[in-house]
C-alpha cells in the first residue's frame, strides 16, 4: 500500500528489521515502538479505503491520479455516444394558445397581397397559478318555509380550505423531492400566493400516512409472497439519536420502516421477514441468518473486500477470486441468467480449489500459548482471513446466482432503493421525531412502489387524496 507515494509496507518492514537488530533498546521502549508500528499499519489501511475496496460511498473518495475517481479514463469523448437514442422536442398538434402574427403592410412595397398561408413556431412553457373553485350550493324553499340545500362534494367541509391538489403537491415536494418544510412553504407563497404554514405541510404528510395504512398491509403481503427479495438498512438521525431505517424490496415493491434497533427485534416488528420463506439477498448482516428463509450474499461487497485484501494486504488469492467470480458472472449473462448443472459443478470445483489454496496463503492465527490459552472468545483474525472464512463457510449463498436466474449477483436492488433516504438526511438533516421518520418511510414506500409500476408520484398522490389506490395494488 502507498500513501502520498510512500510505500508503507516496505517502510514498516524496514522499521521492523531495524528494531529487531537493535539490541540496546529496553523492553518497554521496544514494546512502545511495536505498538506505534501497528498503529501506522492500521491508519494506512484506513487511508487506502475507498468505494472500490470497501463499503464507503463514492462521495468519500480522495482524488486519484486519474482525476476521475475509481472509474479511470474510459477513452470516450464527453457527450452523447454513437448509437444512442436521443430525444427531440416535437411540435404539438393541439396547442393550448394560438397567437396570430400579421405582416405590417406599411413596411411592404406598394401592391396587392393575398394571404397564402402561415409559418408556425411553438414555445413550450409552463403557467404556474392557483385555481380558486367556489361551490355554490342551491337552496330551495317550499311553501311551508322548509329549506333544502344541495350537498357539497365529499371533503368540502369548510367555508375556505385547500384542495387535494395542494395537499398532493405539498407531500410530493416534501416527501418525494425531499425539500425541507420551510422551502416548501416558500414555494407556495412565492409561486402560488398560498400562505401555507409548516404545520399544514406536516398535517398533509400525516394524512397521507394514515390513508396509506391499508396499502402498507397489502405491500407486506406482496413482499412476503415474493420468491426473492432484497434487504438493507442504514443509520438515521432522529432528534440527535442514532436509529435505523430498514428497506425490504424487489423490482416491483419497496417497503421502508424505521426502528430503534438494527437486528432481529427490528425485523420482527413487522409481519414480513420473520415469516418469509423465500430467498433473501443481503450483505451478510448476521441477524439475517436467524430467519427461516434461504439466503444469497451480495458479491459486490465481496469484490470490494477482495480488492482491499489484494491491494492493501498483498493477498494473491484475492485477485484470483475476483477473476473467478467475474468469469462466472460473465458466463451467467451469456447463458441467459443461469448455468447448466455441469457448468455449475465445474465452477464450484474451481471455487473450492481456490479456497484451499487461499488457506495456505492466509492461514488462521496460531493458537494462544501460556496464560493466553485460557482466554475466552474467538481469536482475532485479519480482514482477509475473515473474508476467506466467510467465502468458505457460505459457498452456497455466495454462488446461488449461478443456478437461480431470479437471484442477482449483487444486492444493488436493496442498496439503490435505500440510497434516497441518505440523500434526505444530506438535504434536510435529521428527523425531528420517530413519528416523522415513520411518515417518511410509509409515504416513500408508496411512491417508490408506484414508480416501479409506471405510476408517477404526482398521479399516485392525487389518487391517494381522492381516496383511491392505483389498480396494480388492489
Amino acid at each position: 500500500m502507498t500513501v502520498n507515494d510512500i510505500d508503507v509496507e516496505a517502510t514498516i518492514k524496514t522499521a521492523q528489521q531495524l528494531l529487531a537488530e537493535e539490541s540496546q533498546l529496553s523492553p518497554a521502549f521496544r514494546s512502545v515502538l511495536a505498538v506505534l508500528i501497528l498503529l501506522v499499519q492500521i491508519m494506512a489501511g484506513r487511508l487506502n479505503l475507498n468505494s472500490r475496496n470497501s463499503s464507503k460511498p463514492p462521495s468519500s473518495n480522495r482524488f486519484g491520479n486519474s482525476g476521475k475517481g475509481d472509474k479511470g479514463d474510459s477513452g470516450k469523448k464527453t457527450g452523447g455516444q454513437p448509437g444512442r437514442i436521443g430525444t427531440t422536442l416535437e411540435k404539438s398538434d393541439n396547442p393550448d394558445v394560438i397567437k396570430p402574427l400579421t405582416v405590417d403592410r406599411s413596411l411592404l412595397p406598394p401592391g396587392d397581397y393575398t394571404v397564402v398561408g402561415f409559418d408556425s413556431r411553438q414555445v413550450f412553457d409552463i403557467d404556474i397559478r392557483r385555481v380558486v373553485i367556489e361551490y355554490q350550493a342551491e337552496i330551495l324553499e317550499n311553501l311551508q318555509g322548509q329549506r333544502f340545500t344541495a350537498p357539497f362534494p365529499a371533503g368540502v367541509t369548510k367555508a375556505v380550505q385547500y384542495g387535494n391538489g395542494v395537499k398532493a403537491q405539498s407531500v410530493y415536494l416534501s416527501q418525494y423531492q425531499l425539500i425541507p418544510y420551510n422551502r416548501v412553504q416558500e414555494h407556495f407563497q412565492e409561486q402560488l400566493d398560498l400562505p401555507i404554514s409548516e404545520g399544514s405541510i406536516f398535517t398533509y404528510n400525516q394524512q397521507a400516512y394514515e390513508l396509506l395504512e391499508q396499502f402498507e398491509q397489502k405491500l407486506i403481503a406482496k413482499l412476503r409472497h415474493t420468491r426473492v427479495i432484497h434487504a438493507d438498512e442504514t443509520g438515521i438521525n432522529i432528534n440527535g439519536k442514532n436509529r435505523w431505517l430498514h428497506c425490504v424490496s424487489s423490482p416491483l415493491w419497496t417497503l421502508y420502516y424505521a426502528h430503534e434497533k438494527r437486528g432481529l427485534e427490528a425485523m420482527a416488528s413487522l409481519p414480513l421477514l420473520t415469516r418469509f420463506t423465500g430467498i433473501l439477498v443481503h450483505d451478510h448482516w448476521k441477524p439475517y441468518f436467524k430467519l427461516i428463509c434461504q439466503h444469497a450474499l451480495c458479491n459486490a461487497h465481496h469484490l470490494r473486500e477482495l480488492a482491499f485484501a489484494h491491494e492493501e494486504e498483498g493477498q494473491a488469492w484475492a485477485k484470483l477470486m475476483i477473476d473467478l467470480l467475474e468469469d462466472i458472472l460473465d458466463e451467467v449473462y451469456s447463458q441467459g441468467g443461469r448455468l447448466t448443472e455441469d457448468q455449475a459443478v465445474q465452477y464450484r470445483e474451481q471455487y473450492r480449489a481456490l479456497v484451499k489454496q487461499a488457506e495456505l496463503e492466509c492461514p488462521p492465527p496460531p493458537e494462544p500459548e501460556g496464560k493466553d490459552r485460557n482466554k475466552r472468545g474467538r481469536i482475532k483474525r485479519s480482514k482477509s482471513r475473515n473474508l476467506l472464512e466467510r467465502l468458505r463457510d457460505f459457498e452456497q449463498e455466495t454462488l446461488r446466482f449461478m443456478t437461480d436466474e431470479e437471484v442477482s449477483f449483487t444486492n444493488n436492488q436493496g442498496e439503490n432503493d435505500i440510497r434516497m433516504t441518505k440523500l434526505h438526511q444530506k438535504i434536510s438533516g435529521c428527523f425531528r421525531s420517530m413519528e416523522g421518520a415513520k411518515i417518511f418511510c410509509r409515504v416513500r414506500s408508496y411512491l417508490s412502489t408506484c414508480c416501479k409500476n409506471d405510476v408517477s408520484a404526482t398521479n399516485a398522490l392525487t389518487l391517494l387524496f381522492e381516496g383511491r389506490l392505483p389498480d396494480f395494488i388492489l
